[in-house]
């Protein structure tokens, strides 16, 4: 079985079982130390006098070697050679391909070297400088003094061009490549490797978005390891060696949530429960975890049960959508766990950052192996369907705000032109509505009746995403779905309708109702428990929510309403027939 993961994927044989080189065969060198490596200019003095002379030879001899030369012609990167950004194979042939790395310019061994102060006493300073002879050092330190005196050059982390983009801008490089970049299929790479009954033992970190658990929570992955459980668990009962999969529950991202009014024992019973709705009774979970990488909350305490579970020997993986926070979780597990030198995976609020299966070493400590893996393209999520430049706006940054209307029979709510969510039958006067999103994305609240005006007149102006009205038609198709939900409070949200990749509406009632939801084809929609009760205390009015895409929008109608006013007055002032010249100059002799 393990045969097979490695033909699956080539990536994975590589990390797991390197092949070392011959005997006979020097080991290759890595591609950052070609410059490193030149030989030494001079031979050393001391080894020149206790050495003995050269025996007499009919040859003449070999004159001294010249000081080593770097070459500007300098080769392509190693094809072994991974980024350790993103875990793709780096090359330097062609920068439009995946993995382009830019090799580094040959300088100069003194090129760090700075230029001497000058001073009120320095006579004739000014053609020294002119000519660059002057550096700092040379009035008083011989040339050997003055070499030691040069700083080493700093170890800094060699990544490719499109993680070095995302590190220090935040967006990718070269966009036209993002198609060429390869697919990876968790299944199908360490699959046959967690359902084999021999070998290491394995653990799966299951990553779950606080914000978007059921859209980014892995729910093939899961069952996976569920199935493999089931089938192995009667054997280790009776005994046999069996290597029973385990999985570990981490809900990423926890700061997102309004913490002040959540409890972390509801979150967990929570998190639990959909996490067997969507992979099944039979996931058996090892634990679960609520952590937050970019605050620090948990990070520890995860650590230690990861390496309680995986042993000396473990593999571990961790696994969840795309944009769920692998990297970012890793990189602070490594800083929990005081490994020396900075993490080097690359976080970015990008979907896809990491590319390959990448082994973050030194972490858990003996021979147990954590490896981060690509994220995972969910298809029902809204954000596959979206642009980098919408995905901006979906995306949850900073804790999350509710936004509440209270609305009755014959309304409705749009989240952007996303969603709408009607009310069809109601048994009380009203229901109250709770918006779960961003707050960059702009909500409004009308009567039904306007839906098909409001899907051709402000989607994708004033109702944003889609960013523009012929992205509206690009997204799909719009059809319907039918929820009856109920409650017995009005004081606490009982139900949450779920859209993934987007957010929640929370209901609120003390009654029944039924509700239409409209969105687009394929995207993925369920009813749940609600995670959040409470709502916000001032309720939002009908009509577009206050937001910076609602005012640029309505400024440009206005400004085309302006000119469209002043194109027909001037119309109508060319169409008026032109006064009579004879008539104007008896008038003219009139008045004088």
């Amino acid at each position: 079985m393990l045969s097979r993961a490695r033909r699956l994927h080539p990536a994975l044989c590589r990390i797991l079982c390197p092949t070392p080189p011959p005997a006979h065969h020097p080991a290759p060198l890595p591609h950052w130390s070609v410059l490193s490596q030149t030989p030494k200019p001079f031979p050393l003095l001391r080894r020149h006098l206790l050495s003995p002379p050269p025996p007499p030879s009919p040859t003449p001899p070999e004159k001294s070697r010249p000081p080593a030369k770097v070459s500007s012609d300098l080769p392509a990167v190693n094809s072994n050679g991974l980024c350790p950004g993103c875990g793709i194979v780096m090359q330097s042939a062609d920068p439009s391909l995946p993995g382009f790395f830019s090799l580094p310019s040959p300088k100069s061994p003194d090129y760090r070297a700075r230029l001497a102060p000058v001073t009120a006493d320095d006579t004739g300073i000014s053609a020294s400088l002119k000519s660059g002879q002057l550096r700092e050092g040379q009035g008083s330190l011989g040339v050997g003094e003055a070499a030691a005196t040069t700083t080493n050059k700093e170890n800094k982390v060699v990544v490719c061009a499109r993680c070095h983009s995302l590190r220090h801008y935040g967006v990718v490089k070269r966009p036209e490549a993002e198609p060429l970049l390869p697919d990876f299929d968790f299944i199908a790479a360490a699959g046959p490797r967690l359902a084999s009954p021999s070998g290491a033992r394995s653990l799966v970190l299951l990553l779950a978005d606080a914000s978007d658990f059921d859209g980014s929570f892995p729910r093939a992955v899961a069952r996976l390891v569920a199935a493999a459980g089931e089938a192995h668990h009667a054997d280790w009962k009776h005994g046999a060696p069996a290597n029973l999969p385990r999985a570990l529950l981490v809900v990423t991202k926890l700061d997102l949530l309004p913490t002040p009014s959540l409890s972390p024992d509801d979150v967990h019973a929570w998190a639990h429960s959909r996490a067997r709705a969507g992979a099944g009774a039979d996931l058996r979970l090892a634990g679960l975890h609520l952590v937050s990488a970019t605050r620090g909350w948990g990070v520890r305490d995860l650590l230690d049960h990861v390496r309680q579970l995986s042993g000396p020997r473990g593999n571990v993986w961790a696994v969840g959508a795309r944009n769920v926070g692998k990297s970012t979780l890793l990189n602070a597990i490594a800083r929990c766990s005081g490994i020396e030198g900075r993490p080097t995976l690359t976080e970015a609020p990008v979907p896809g950052t990491t590319l390959d299966v990448i082994q973050v070493d030194g972490v858990l400590g003996s021979q147990a192996k954590l490896f981060d893996t690509p994220g995972l393209l969910h298809g029902h999520q809204l954000t596959s369907r979206l642009t980098r430049e919408e995905q901006k706006l979906v995306r949850v940054s900073k804790e999350m705000r509710p936004r509440t209307f209270r609305i009755k029979i014959g309304q409705c709510v749009h989240i952007g032109g996303l969603v709408r969510l009607d009310i069809e039958e109601l048994t009380v006067g009203s229901i109250y509505v709770t918006v779960w999103a961003s707050p960059l994305v702009p909500l409004h609240m009308g009567k039904t009746e306007n839906a098909a005006m409001m899907i051709k007149d402000h989607f994708g102006l004033q109702l944003q995403p889609p960013i523009g009205q012929d992205r509206v038609n690009e997204l799909g198709k719009w059809v319907r779905k039918e929820f009856k939900v109920s409650g017995n409070s009005w004081d606490a949200n009982s139900t949450d309708i779920a859209i993934a990749g987007l957010g929640w509406f929370g209901i609120g009632l003390k009654g029944e109702a039924v509700l239409g939801l409209w969105t687009y084809d394929g995207v993925d929609v369920v009813a749940r428990n609600s995670l959040v009760h409470e709502r916000a205390t001032i309720f939002e009015e009908a009509g577009f929510t206050v937001s910076k895409i609602v005012s640029q929008a309505d400024s440009m109608a206005n400004r085309l309403k302006n000119t469209k006013k002043t194109n027909k007055k001037g119309n109508k002032a060319n169409s008026f027939p032109s006064p009579d010249p004879e008539s104007l100059n008896h008038d003219a002799a009139i008045d004088a």
